[in-house]
């Protein structure tokens, strides 16, 4: 499903990550954990890798990472400030260091003006840092989009080391 050049990107990171004694966790809407399983196709994951939060709903973001309900509804699930949210309770439900986020319209359908297919928000949340966020527009067809998504995951955390 991700190109081998994704997988050799994963392994790079987690070296990275594992030589600053750094966990990952991510929380997972549009992706469905692709992300976290990108990560975990590369043996030995597990000591960088603490969790994956997979939040495709309204209802499991709130749940499972604790996204105010209010927020969603004034901001919609697919918006920098939800990916924030995401980002924040990943990091502070689990052990990681670093919490990516992403929450977006893959397609094919879904999209809107304001929010069309393609568009992606990132959160980066790092333990006494402040919360990023990024808005970018990918494209291609659902597959191509989640496999940009991946990639670009893996830059922001490789950003934040």
């Amino acid at each position: 499903m991700l190109p081998s050049s994704t997988l050799t990107d994963a392994e790079a990171l987690l070296a990275e990550c594992r030589s600053k004694g750094i966990r990952l966790a991510t929380a997972e809407s549009c992706t469905g954990g692709l992300i976290a399983a990108a990560l975990t196709a590369i043996a030995g994951s597990s000591d960088v890798l603490d969790r994956g939060f997979v939040t495709y709903s309204n209802q499991a973001k709130h749940e499972m990472v604790g996204v105010p309900m209010p927020l969603i509804e004034a901001h919609g699930a697919v918006s920098e400030e939800v990916a924030r949210a995401m980002a924040e309770g990943a990091l502070a439900r689990s052990r990681a260091g670093i919490a990516v986020s992403v929450t977006g319209v893959a397609g094919p359908g879904g999209g809107s003006a304001d929010k069309p297919v393609g568009l992606v928000c990132f959160g980066l949340a790092r333990a006494g840092a402040a919360v990023l966020s990024e808005r970018y527009v990918f494209p291609g067809d659902r597959t191509a989009i989640r496999a940009a998504v991946v990639v670009h995951a893996f830059a922001m955390i490789r950003a934040a080391l």
